[in-house]
């Protein structure tokens, strides 16, 4: 029998507090009611926050950070699984593994994130120090480039605009680490439908831009969803979603969508939050396949993007 949660929600996340917004529906019998993008706010009561918008069990919560490990990575750990990993993240042989590396000499299998502020630093220096040949050692396999978009940055560099090392470290130590007790962990812990029979909370990871071609949108040439006009000529593709799929909506969320979202920087992230919510429901209702394949690499140590196919991936 196909579980579906009672609240899904969406999180464009960050290392900086004003660029985390969310977007959430709730199930209102075989319907979803969408809200508008909000503004995340205290990430210590967060879950407990969307908890409590539950009429009945069952909360999916996606996040748009790396949960997993890449596995060439993993093995050299000596641990047993992922979640052994973050139980051990942050304490005793392991105490540095969330301090990003300030130079070269410090970085380690037990610290592994690099580097602190850029001036000198160089990929290569990262990947000599965990003794691995080229950056697709230090990629999972869900990272690695697809006939649809290029390859991923590597988790742990932490330089540069596409660099997502520190949203991870920022989401596990914030959000799932101190909720790891209590929250099912896709697809670690089994398929969806069985984690969300099995617990009260679920998280997943995801990528707004996997689900960009998703929903039809142009190639990335010829739009930016850094720039409101960019978002507002994509709008066509978002209501055609909502036009089709069992969604309620109100007219100041369609308005938002015409509009491109906010016209400042917090309208991409709040444009993100809504794309990944729509690939995240598509998933539930069974429009798109969760994606991740049962392998032991995956399912132990790597993880997997929410959706994403695992035909167009790289083995």
């Amino acid at each position: 029998m196909q579980r579906r949660p009672s609240v899904v929600v969406h999180c464009d996340w960050s290392k900086r507090a004003e660029k985390r917004w969310m977007m959430g529906a709730v199930r209102q019998g075989i319907r979803w009611l969408l809200t508008k993008p909000e503004r995340v706010e205290d990430t210590s009561r967060f879950l407990e926050g969307l908890w409590s918008r539950c009429e009945e069990p069952g909360l999916f919560v996606g996040f748009d950070f790396p949960i997993g490990l890449p596995v060439r990575y993993a093995k050299r750990t000596c641990l047993t699984n992922f979640r052994h990993a973050l139980r051990e993240f942050g304490h005793g042989d392991w105490a540095d593994w969330y301090v990003v590396a300030e130079h070269a000499s410090q970085i380690s299998v037990h610290r592994p994130f690099y580097p602190m502020r850029p001036g000198g630093r160089s990929q290569s220096q990262l990947l000599n120090a965990l003794n691995v040949q080229n950056k697709n050692d230090l990629l999972r396999r869900c990272e690695k480039k697809t006939r649809l978009r290029p390859a991923a940055c590597m988790l742990f560099w932490t330089l540069g605009g596409n660099q997502v090392g520190k949203a991870a470290i920022s989401g596990w130590e914030e959000l799932i680490v101190p909720n790891l007790d209590e929250v099912g962990l896709w697809p670690f812990d089994g398929p969806l439908n069985d984690l969300l029979q099995r617990f009260s909370v679920v998280v997943a990871e995801t990528y707004p831009g996997e689900v960009y071609h998703q929903l039809q949108f142009p190639n990335k040439s010829k739009w930016s969803k850094r720039r409101p006009d960019g978002r507002q000529s994509v709008a066509g593709h978002l209501l055609s979603w909502l036009e089709t799929r069992p969604a309620v909506t109100d007219e100041s969320l369609k308005a938002a969508i015409h509009q491109g979202f906010a016209e400042g920087p917090e309208g991409e992230d709040q444009f993100d939050a809504m794309v990944g919510l729509l690939g995240m429901l598509d998933v539930i209702e069974g429009c798109r396949e969760e994606g991740a394949p049962a392998t032991p690499e995956i399912t132990n140590w790597e993880g997997w993007i929410l959706g994403q196919d695992n035909m167009e991936s790289a083995a």
